[in-house]
Parts: C-alpha cells; structure tokens; sequence
C-alpha cells in the first residue's frame, strides 16, 4: 500500500530511488498513461491511443506497451529498450500535491513534491540519492521535478484537448486484433483513436480552430505513433518464437 509523505531534505536527506527496470519495480504493465507534452516524444517509440473513463466519460491518453495487461514488450533483462522513458514511468514513487496557503491576503495553491516511501524502488542504500550532503537537490530530483512539471501541465491540458477532439467528432473506438502466428491471436479492448477520415473532413473553420488552441498537432501524433504497431507485434512475434524454441530446446 503506497504511504506517500511530503518529499523533504530533513526526513528523507539519506533517500535513494533504484533506477532500474522490471517486473519487480512495478513495470510489467500493459499500457500507461501518457500526457500531450510528451506526445512529441512518445510518438517515436509508442502507440497511442485513449481510454474513456467509465465512471464520469473523461478521456485518458494511454502509450501501449503490451497486449496483455501484465505485458511490457519494452522491458528486457532489466532494461527498457527505448529511446524516451514516458513520464508514468520516469517519475518513479513522486508525485505532485498541492498545499493551500494565503499569498497577498489571498487563498493559493503551491505545488509540492510527495514521494511514497513504500514503492518498491525507494531505499537508503543502492540507486540515485535525492539529496545532496548538504541538502541541495541532487541532479536526479532535479530531472524529476521536470518530468512531474510536464505531468501537471499535460494534465491539464489533456482535458481540454480531449474535450475538444470529442466535440469535433475525432474520436472513435478501435478493434485491435492481431493475428499473431498460426496459433496465437491478441486482442485489446476498450481503446479509441483518432478517426483519420474525419480529420480529412474537417472544414477550414475546424481545422483553424483546432489548430489556433494547439490540438491539431496532438491528433496528427497520436495518428503518427500508429506506426509503432508494427514494433510491438515483430516483438511479440519474437517473443513467441523464443518460448516455442525454449520448450522444443527442453524436450529434446
């Protein structure tokens, strides 16, 4: 269970977080979050795609990293074969809070730094220091307050974003199902992309309206990063090949 306390040079001044990668730092996972400021980069290595919240309809941006929920076809041998760590995943046991205080005789909110000193990564002996000797922040917690700063400001963004690819009609759901080999089929459910027939409908008063509020360009990324189906299913593909392989190598 995640214990989160808020993240200080005094209480945590020996605190150190493990960087690197597997099932037992919590990375087999199927799919994570993914924000619009990064969808530049995520674009290059991920598919991505959206989820829809069943309790309230919200939409979520997703980078798909496996087709089984506890599959990440990035993670080997204690490594994360990419060039761009996503942000869900680079942040480690921090996240952002926010703290109210009065500014000028105003309520205000100040973002702040919590970190869960029961996730898996976190101990006092291996992997990169939080602080400093002397208390400075350390080049490792300066990275992380730029990974949660465009967390926070994807965040916010997202919602608009998505709202405004709903309202366009831009949004529809997607049937992945990828036949693998001659006995092995994959499907994921639940996911949405972007409907590439409309955004070619689009009329020049949409599109200079997506365009002016700085929406276009997520859609076109998330059309782009479809590419890296093809990555995730060769991997696949290879990974079966290698337990077919094992299991004939084993009975022999």
């Amino acid at each position: 269970m995640a214990r989160y306390e808020l993240l200080n040079n005094i209480a945590h001044h020996d605190l150190r977080v493990a960087l690197g990668f597997g099932a037992q730092f919590g990375d087999a996972v199927g799919m994570l979050p993914a924000f619009p400021s990064e969808f530049g980069e995520l674009q290059r290595e991920y598919p991505i795609f959206l989820r829809k919240d069943a309790a309230d309809g919200s939409w979520q941006a997703v980078a798909l990293l496996g087709f089984e929920q506890g599959e990440n076809l990035f993670l080997q041998d204690g490594r994360w074969n990419a060039a761009y760590l996503p942000g869900a995943a680079a942040k480690g046991p921090f996240l952002i809070g926010f703290q109210e205080h009065y500014s000028g005789g105003e309520l205000a909110q100040e973002a702040v730094i919590h970190v869960d000193l029961e996730h898996p990564r976190v101990n006092k002996q291996d992997g990169e220091p939080v602080f400093l000797p002397q208390g400075g922040n350390s080049p490792y917690l300066d990275h992380i307050i730029n990974v949660l700063r465009g967390i926070n400001d994807g965040s916010s963004y997202g919602a608009a974003l998505y709202a405004a690819l709903d309202a366009a009609g831009l949004i529809q759901a997607v049937t992945l199902d990828v036949q693998l080999d001659e006995h092995n089929r994959v499907a994921v459910n639940g996911l949405y992309g972007i409907d590439r027939d409309r955004l070619a409908a689009l009329d020049a008063t949409e599109l200079h309206a997506l365009n002016q509020a700085g929406y276009l360009e997520a859609a076109f990324l998330m059309l782009a990063s479809l590419h890296n189906m093809r990555r995730l299913i060769a991997e696949k593909q290879r990974r079966l090949r290698a337990a077919d392989d094992g299991f004939v190598a084993a009975r022999n």
